[in-house]
């Protein structure tokens, strides 16, 4: 199957691209780190103007009507500005989870700007970032209010977990669909975070001077760089792939839950390889919390668990072969 994606679908990731920037998500980033989360709140209220937090609500709850390949477009959009929140649960699980259970009004909430988080079994086992967000559980395939108990940090200064006690039952909803939504969302997130580490690591490789020459122009330099590229290209596919086998668009026979794994992995393995070559180039300054590049770093290692690790993902993709 040939797939590219379409106009609408590239300037959907340039209005994300251009809001993103205008308003600074890095900036974004760095003051949720401290627990300041207005400036990031005020990115997701103009990113529900657009529509952007109700692509897969549908139109009678106020939301646009789309389907994965828009989400997947929006969720790489958002890797690529490391928008800080619960970017996977908000634009992707949750709309989800309240669609499978008829949930119209909270549907329509989502729609508007609100941000939610999810706990689901041993998969998501708890709910990232809670405190700027409505929290739901997903349990035994059972939708419900959550409460969130003390956040804990994660490696990623901008990201908190917190385990959730399940409150009032909101209805039944398919925690397998939940969930490959979920990680699919997230293969997304990790594509955009490596692409910009990629983009960070070029820059300065040609900006960079040793022995009198640019270490861009060295040999090694270059095909670690390459290496990068090639990885995320790779998993591109991967990723737009489960989104059509999520929204029907492939021949029968193809099996959802491991085109989803797939693209977990895939993109899981290429952003974990950005980070460490584009470490590599940088140097230690790309530890210091002052380089963007730290962002990204930590970021791409607390996304690699989450929505299922790489080993639970290959085992499901081990189990469909057989």
């Amino acid at each position: 199957m040939e797939f590219l994606l379409d106009d609408e679908h590239v300037g959907l990731a340039e209005t994300i691209d251009g809001l993103a920037s205008r308003l600074d998500a890095v900036a974004a980033n760095r003051a949720w780190a401290d627990g300041d989360t207005a400036p990031g709140l005020k990115l997701w209220s103009s990113l529900a103007e657009l529509g952007i937090t109700g692509l897969l609500v549908d139109d009678e709850h106020g939301g646009a009507g789309a389907g994965a390949i828009e989400m997947t477009v929006a969720a790489e959009a958002l890797g690529r500005h490391a928008v800080p929140g619960p970017v996977a649960e908000t634009l992707a699980a949750v709309p989800i989870a309240l669609r499978s259970a008829g949930r119209g009004a909270e549907l329509a909430s989502l729609a508007e700007g609100s941000l939610a988080t999810i706990a689901v079994g041993a998969w998501q086992p708890r709910a990232a970032d809670p405190v700027a967000a409505t929290v739901y559980t997903l349990v035994d395939g059972e939708l419900g209010i959550g409460t969130a108990e003390q956040p804990l940090v994660t490696v990623d200064p901008s990201r908190t977990v917190a385990d959730v006690t399940t409150g009032t039952a909101l209805g039944s909803a398919d925690a397998d669909e939940v969930l490959n939504y979920g990680a699919l969302a997230t293969a997304a997130q990790l594509l955009g975070l490596g692409t910009t580490m990629l983009d960070l690591a070029a820059e300065y490789a040609k900006t960079r001077q040793q022995f009198g020459r640019a270490i861009g122009s060295f040999q090694a330099v270059k095909h670690h760089l390459a290496d990068v590229a090639i990885a995320l290209e790779m998993a591109r596919p991967l990723v737009h792939g489960a989104a059509l086998a999520l929204d029907g668009q492939v021949p029968d026979g193809v099996n959802t839950d491991r085109e989803v794994s797939a693209a977990k992995v895939a993109a899981g393995d290429a952003a974990y390889l950005a980070a460490r070559r584009s470490l590599q180039v940088l140097g230690a300054i790309g530890y210091t919390v002052e380089h963007d590049l730290s962002l990204y770093l930590t970021k791409t290692q607390a996304l690699q668990s989450a929505w299922g690790t790489a080993a639970a993902h290959r085992q499901r993709i081990l189990e469909t072969l057989r």
